[in-house]
């Protein structure tokens, strides 16, 4: 039953020919008796002119230029929404046929709107015509949004959804005898079509269920050894984005703290620099970010992808084990202003602020978000405190000294669907960080007055066109400036309630004070250039370079004549290239990635000698390396994949450069590499009577070598190639969501079987061994019920409830010493509940979720003992227009 008013009712009129020049035969296919036909997007101005016409599906001699000259001089009426003219982009085809055999008519879909709309067109035909005039066509989407129109001469409706998923299409024409009707909708690649004819003959009608796939779904059932997380439920959550990640999967985010605090993330077994990070496709740390994923605003943020392993050229990187990419907005259309904002314990308070807009004559484009987060950290945890006579016990105390301040800004402006430029896109940023520190690694000495921060400004300028002949380039570079400081002047120790005990030489993370800054000067560049040279045959290469310069200055030399270290010369260049070639088969049955890699690194670096004196030191490195991934879908609801690659992960800055403080530098860090692999098994069913039901099972290893370790002690470290790994393992997870979408049930499990397989070296004598204080088998499980129109059209009353469990790991070597004696951070199962209101209407929603994280008040250790926040209550807020 449709509840629409009629105010909502939405008039389109497609494009209608009005002039169309025959083309020009060409002369070498008309000797060969040739016909053919060739597939073009055409764009169409607001005035009918066509502005832009590109081959997609080419025939080759000589009739793609013919018929791209051919529908240039086409005129059109106008696409109209009511009675306003607006500019559209179709699929047009033009035929060759030869006289004495004209080629048949084929129907077509036409091509998605900008912003990820749902389009598609119908053509009904009736007892043998080609095309049935004046049918009526209703067109009802999920979210109550009802479009009526007729066919047009030809038989022919053309509609638009505003939101990509379903849509259901009614055709009827009294009179007809059999009605057949073909439709495709566009939202992204591909789309299932169910059709069911009634047999009314006094009114026939057809009556079709159309789901188009998302662009993430795309990358969710490509070859591509991807987990795409959908963020829309997560933005009115509290969780900031480890809390997200850390849900998933072969996902381990382990933190040092509360908000703002270190973080290692780790996929499948590898972890730290071995995973990359991006977004839209360009390093995280040359867009503004420079504290790490799990920090990133979750708001700001549509989707997340984790490639486990297999990492496509596309991002020119050097990942080892994995990349994760996060996709900003990809809808660039029309108007919005998004914001939320939150608050919880330990004084934390998070909020966003974003807004686009698009002026669709012209193509004139602006986006600006921004970001404040701000905490306390100030939460209670177990030590051991002396007293008096010096004797400990336990105590708990609040953090006094671990407050957590972020900010930044961002702002895009430029054009998008012009002709000559799909994007043409200037961005600049700014953020900037400050973080106080509690204690020292292990947490067993309070610092009260050492802090770390960092300030990063740049601008990027991306550039995306299709050339026509199915090429298609996509180009961003930039340049990024980070200024990292580090204090350390403290004349205090400090105890565990924060205060001054006894008066000390400046420092207390050594024995000397620390005043330090950290220049960074980047450029990158990322191009990708795509050749779509049949339909299912495509070509993509991509060419990444990156440079980075570095200095400093340390404040307090312990010799003021001598030439500060920190200003030592260091220059790092990274190339990486890449070749890949998809091939689709068997009506998208089987997809297969083929690549190669190409790694090149040059370093110009002086290296600080005793007695003051400096050494200039220069090394090249180069490196191949290839992969394969495939797809094979079973049915459309069950498909296998598997991929493997030898991967490379060129040393970066700091580990080749290190800070010359407590990092010396190394400048015969060799590449890590690995062998990656991967095998899985995923089942998603949806729409069935019994509700949506989705699994999948993965198996990997990963064999490493020469892994990049700091090593040292508390006065002197630095980065060595010391150990080999084979990381082998599984992961699972199963899903139901009840018909109507009320009751969701999700859960995951990890096993990773981590191990040093060094043979002689530093860790020579652990050969065997777990590599240690890593959890080894972890799971996830959640539950979300569901009530809609609780108190008014349009709304949602939710409850939701997680449990993360991890299973309890050594400290340290597991053959090292009696088990009795051993250091083991216990098994943890921490849950968390939520309540939620949302009020959604068209494109405008308000939400409101009040959030309980470790509801048990669990003590939470990730690694060396560090307490994580106990109990936590938090509220937020969206807001969308």
């Amino acid at each position: 039953m449709d509840t629409t008013s009629e105010s909502a009712l939405v008039e389109v009129h497609p494009p209608e020919v009005l002039e169309a020049p025959a083309p020009d035969y060409p002369a070498e296919a008309l000797r060969e008796r040739l016909e053919a036909t060739v597939v073009l997007r055409v764009t169409v101005d607001s005035d009918g002119s066509v502005e832009e016409a590109e081959v997609i599906e080419p025939a080759g001699h000589g009739f793609d230029e013919s018929a791209r000259a051919t529908a240039l001089r086409m005129r059109y009426r106008p696409a109209r929404r009511g009675d306003t003219p607006v500019r559209a982009r179709i699929l047009a085809r033009v035929e060759f046929g030869l006289p004495a055999a004209p080629a048949p008519s084929a129907l077509l879909p036409t091509q998605a709107l900008p912003g990820g709309t749902l389009s598609g067109r119908v053509l009904l035909a009736a007892a043998g015509v080609h095309g049935a005039a004046g049918v009526e066509v209703v067109v009802s989407t999920a979210d109550g949004v009802k479009v009526v129109g007729r066919t047009d001469a030809d038989g022919w409706f053309f509609f638009e959804a505003l939101a990509p998923g379903s849509c259901r299409v009614v055709a009827s024409a009294p009179g007809l005898g059999q009605v057949q009707l073909q439709t495709e909708v566009v939202a992204g690649a591909a789309a299932s079509i169910t059709a069911r004819l009634e047999t009314d003959a006094a009114q026939p009608a057809v009556e079709v269920t159309v789901q188009g796939l998302s662009e993430a779904e795309q990358r969710r059932q490509s070859a591509e050894a991807v987990t795409v997380i959908e963020l829309d439920q997560a933005q009115r959550e509290s969780s900031d984005m480890g809390a997200v990640l850390a849900r998933t999967q072969g996902v381990g985010v382990r933190r040092s703290g509360g908000l703002g605090s270190t973080t290692r993330f780790s996929l499948q077994g590898l972890s730290d620099e071995q995973v990359r990070f991006f977004l839209d496709g360009v390093p995280l740390e040359f867009v503004g970010y420079p504290f790490g994923v799990a920090n990133v605003p979750v708001n700001l943020v549509e989707r997340v992808e984790i490639y486990s392993g297999v990492v496509p050229v596309r991002f020119g990187a050097d990942a080892l084990g994995a990349a994760v990419n996060l996709v900003s907005e990809a809808d660039l259309s029309g108007q919005r202003v998004a914001a939320s904002y939150e608050v919880g314990s330990f004084g934390t308070y998070r909020t966003t602020l974003g807004g686009r807009y698009r002026h669709a004559p012209t193509g004139l484009f602006a986006r600006a978000s921004g970001f404040f987060d701000y905490s306390n950290n100030d939460y209670p945890i177990d030590v051991k405190v002396a007293d008096d006579r010096g004797q400990l016990s336990p105590a708990r105390v609040r953090r006094f000294h671990d407050r957590y301040r972020a900010s930044g800004g961002n702002v895009e402006l430029g054009v998008v669907d012009r002709p000559g430029a799909r994007r043409l896109l200037l961005s600049a940023f700014v953020t900037d960080y400050d973080k106080e520190y509690q204690h020292n690694v292990a947490m067993t000495v309070p610092y009260g007055g050492v802090t770390y921060g960092e300030t990063a400004a740049g601008a990027n300028l991306r550039y995306a066109n299709g050339f026509g002949h199915g090429v298609a380039l996509d180009v961003v570079g930039g340049y990024s400036y980070t200024r990292g400081s580090f204090l350390d002047v403290a004349t205090c120790v400090y105890d565990w309630y924060g205060h001054c005990v006894r008066e000390r030489d400046p420092g207390e993370t050594d024995t000397r004070p620390f005043d330090q800054v950290f220049d960074d000067h980047s450029g990158f560049g990322r191009a990708n250039l795509s050749w779509q040279m049949h339909a299912r045959h495509a070509l993509r290469l991509a060419v990444a370079p990156t440079y980075i310069t570095r200095t400093g200055d340390e404040r307090r030399q312990t010799d003021p004549n001598a030439r500060d270290s920190l200003s030592a010369e260091r220059e790092l260049l990274s190339i990486v290239n890449g070749l890949e070639y998809e091939l689709d088969l068997f009506d998208d049955r089987l997809e297969n990635i083929l690549f190669v890699k190409d790694y090149f690194q040059h370093l110009n670096s002086e290296e600080p000698r005793p007695g003051g004196a400096f050494r200039e030191r220069d090394r090249n490195t180069h490196k191949g390396g290839f992969g394969d991934g495939l797809r094979y879908r079973f049915t459309p609801w069950l498909y296998a994949k598997t991929s493997y690659e030898w991967a490379t992960r060129l040393p970066r800055p700091e580990e080749v450069f290190g800070d010359n403080a407590f990092i010396v530098a190394n400048l015969e860090l060799e590449p890590e590499t690995s062998h990656n692999y991967n095998l899985g098994l995923t089942l998603d069913l949806v729409d069935t009577e019994s509700g949506a039901w989705r699994a999948s099972t993965n198996g990997f290893l990963r064999d490493a070598d020469h892994l990049i370790v700091l090593l040292g002690s508390d006065r002197v470290q630095s980065y060595q190639n010391v150990y080999d790994a084979r990381s082998l393992g599984v992961e699972s997870l199963v899903g139901w969501t009840s018909p109507g979408g009320y009751l969701a049930l999700d859960a995951n499990g990890t096993y990773v079987d981590l191990r040093n397989t060094s043979s002689e070296g530093t860790f020579g004598n652990f050969e065997g061994d777990r590599i240690p204080n890593r959890p080894y088998l972890y799971a996830n499980a959640a539950a979300r019920l569901l009530f809609k129109r609780v108190l008014m059209l349009g709304d949602e009353v939710s409850l939701g409830w997680n449990l993360r469990y991890v299973h309890e790991f050594f400290r340290g070597w597991e053959s090292v010493g009696l088990l009795e004696h051993k250091q083991v951070i216990l098994a943890q199962a921490v849950h968390g509940a939520s309540l939620g209101y949302l009020v959604a209407a068209a494109q405008r929603s308000v939400s409101m979720t009040f959030e309980v994280q470790n509801v048990t008040d669990e003590p939470v250790f990730d690694f060396y003992g560090v307490q994580r926040p106990g109990r936590a209550f938090y509220l937020k807020s969206t807001a969308e227009f």
